[in-house]
């Protein structure tokens, strides 16, 4: 059975030191894109990171770079964009531009443990979060402090937060609980999780099957492994629709493909 399959977390690059894959491949943009779609890929999300990364400089120059990896890939990637909690001014400038102009949804994955952003639920942060409320922007944070996600969502009800991963045992299970007590919270399936057989049938007996988008977290992961991992679970072809790709687009208004 074929299905349309959006990779909602993924990290391209241009630059050698922006490349995050483990074992030294792939090694240039034409490869990045090429191996996804050879796992069966069609359209792919998410962020240019680099180590270190903490200046609004840094911020603007990342986000023009998905720009461009979108210019040369259009009908493939679909930009992630950063902001920064200590530039709250500068950062919704950039929201503005990069919504308005260029047409971003999509923000994130962020990854304050790489680039130092500040704490997600910040008073600078939570006035990017305003704007982006107000452009109906999506939000994808990596965050290991459920806690600080929980104020953030409770403080920003009609923003659709996006949880990066579920995490080992022991946490994912809480974040099933999380994102099925918040209409506005949704997780990516990308990183640790769909290696554990029955997990993805658990979070949608938890959370629903509208509150969960593919990912692979790729060149970290392989995407071809958790393409299987979702396939081999015990799912309804609406359910497969929805994680692979029906989520993603209705959270972004992208169009469904014909």
């Amino acid at each position: 059975m074929d299905f349309f399959i959006i990779d909602a977390h993924i990290h391209p690059f241009f630059k050698e030191e922006n490349n995050i894959a483990a074992f030294g491949a792939p090694v240039s943009a034409d490869e990045f894109v090429g191996e996804l779609r050879r796992a069966g890929i069609k359209r792919a999300c998410g962020s240019v990171i680099e180590r270190g990364a903490g200046t609004f400089e840094d911020i603007q120059r990342l986000n023009r770079e998905a720009l461009r990896f979108r210019d040369l890939y259009p009908d493939f990637y679909i930009p992630g964009i950063h902001i920064h909690g200590g530039y709250p001014e500068e950062s919704c400038r950039e929201l503005e531009l990069m919504h308005n102009e260029h047409g971003v949804r999509w923000i994130g994955e962020l990854v304050s443990y790489l680039m130092p952003i500040g704490d997600y639920d910040s008073p600078g942060m939570f006035q990017i979060y305003e704007t982006a409320r107000d452009l109906d922007m999506v939000l994808n944070i990596h965050c290991s402090d459920l806690a600080m996600i929980e104020r953030v969502l409770k403080n920003f009800p009609t923003l659709n937060l996006v949880i990066a991963h579920p995490e080992d045992l022991a946490n994912a299970k809480k974040r099933f609980e999380l994102v099925r007590s918040y209409p506005n919270a949704y997780l990516d399936l990308s990183g640790t999780g769909l290696f554990r057989w029955n997990m993805l049938r658990y979070a949608i007996d938890v959370c629903g099957s509208e509150k969960l988008l593919f990912g692979s977290d790729f060149p970290i992961c392989s995407p071809g492994m958790n393409i299987g991992g979702v396939m081999s679970e015990h799912l309804s072809s609406a359910e497969l629709q929805n994680v692979f790709s029906c989520n993603f687009l209705r959270l972004t208004g992208e169009p469904f493909p014909a």
